[in-house]
């Protein structure tokens, strides 16, 4: 449907401003003299390629949506658009004017106004492009653009990984200690056991080490606990003994 629109309005702007062209000086030129002598082209077919195509280049800046486009570039591109469209009715009257008058120049005024054109369109092509430039620059950037450059900046700095947790120390485990030279205080301590029954007191720590030490020994309280621990074994032992042997005896 967009061509079958544009097609009829292109043909008939085209023939419009190439008419209009060739009334107002515009026509065949070499424009690479003493190179290409051979190669002419009509100036004429500028109006239409010019006037006609940054009409359209300005209206799609100005009715493009979103935040990329600032307010200073659509209001320019508005204007702009609305003026190029202006001077190319302006154009096809005067062309339509100018063939019904059987008018094979057209007036000065006229041939001075349209010669203006293709720097007038130039001026005002690339000031619209500097201008979107501008604003592409500075527009924020999309979600999946900042998804992108955080992607980014974490591929080149990624995080340092953590210290490793120094391994833990094994737990202590409480080791007995061992008093030395019980087996040589066995005797004494028996004698004094037996002591300690025939008077009829009970055997203690406390009483063993006096004991002990009355005898000119020197004992700690560590071999004190043992040798005590050692003794009343023994005496459980010996009644376990006895009735083993009774038993055995029946």
């Amino acid at each position: 449907m967009l061509v079958l629109l544009a097609l009829p309005a292109g043909v008939a702007t085209w023939s419009g401003w190439v008419g209009l062209g060739e009334k107002t000086g515009f026509g065949m030129v070499t424009p690479l003299p003493g190179i290409a002598d051979g190669f002419q082209i009509n100036t004429a077919i500028t109006l239409p390629l010019g006037v006609e195509t940054y009409a359209a280049y300005a209206l799609g800046a100005w009715l493009k949506t979103g935040s990329q486009v600032s307010e200073t570039t659509r209001t320019f591109a508005k204007w702009s658009a609305v003026g190029s469209l202006a001077l190319g009715m302006l154009g096809q009257i005067a062309f339509h004017l100018l063939e019904i008058s059987a008018r094979a120049k057209a007036p000065d005024w006229i041939t001075a106004a349209v010669s203006v054109l293709p720097v007038l369109v130039l001026g005002m092509g690339a000031a619209l492009g500097h201008l979107l430039t501008r604003d592409a620059a500075q527009a924020p950037e999309s979600p999946a653009e900042q998804a992108s450059d955080l992607h980014a900046v974490a591929t080149a700095n990624p995080r340092p990984n953590p210290p490793a947790r120094a391994a833990r120390r094994p737990k202590r485990t409480a080791v007995k200690r061992t008093v030395a030279g019980i087996d040589d205080l066995m005797p004494v301590g028996r004698s004094i056991a037996a002591d300690l029954e025939g008077r009829g007191l009970s055997l203690t720590r406390d009483r063993l080490l006096k004991a002990v030490r009355d005898t000119g020994r020197s004992m700690s309280s560590d071999r004190a606990s043992a040798l005590l621990a050692r003794l009343k074994n023994e005496a459980n032992v010996k009644p376990a003994e006895a009735v083993l042997k009774q038993r055995r005896a029946a």
